[in-house]
């Protein structure tokens, strides 16, 4: 399930592409996933759709490598907000 400010995305949701593909095209600067892994340990992951746009450019294998680390990250479900807006903060997007 994706949600961008009051929206919710209700397509097939075994297909995380398509529910990525959807937040960007919204604009929405981060997802946060949480599957059965994630939630066994505690965790989110939070991806980056601001930085992982930017991945197909770079041409560096090592560079892309550490890029698309930065771009996709596990937290603590407690550490979730905090993350979060670092992450906007990081790409100057106000959040109140």
């Amino acid at each position: 399930m994706t949600t961008h400010g009051d929206e919710l995305y209700l397509g097939n949701p075994k297909n995380i592409g398509n529910q990525l593909k959807y937040a960007d095209k919204r604009g929405s600067p981060c997802a946060v996933i949480q599957g059965g892994d994630e939630k066994a340990k505690g965790e989110v992951q939070i991806k980056d759709l601001i930085l992982g746009a930017t991945l197909t450019a770079i041409k560096d294998r090592d560079e892309y490598l550490k890029k698309q680390a930065e771009a996709q990250f596990a937290v603590p479900e407690d550490k979730l907000v905090e993350e979060v807006r670092k992450l906007l903060d990081r790409h100057g997007i106000r959040w109140n």
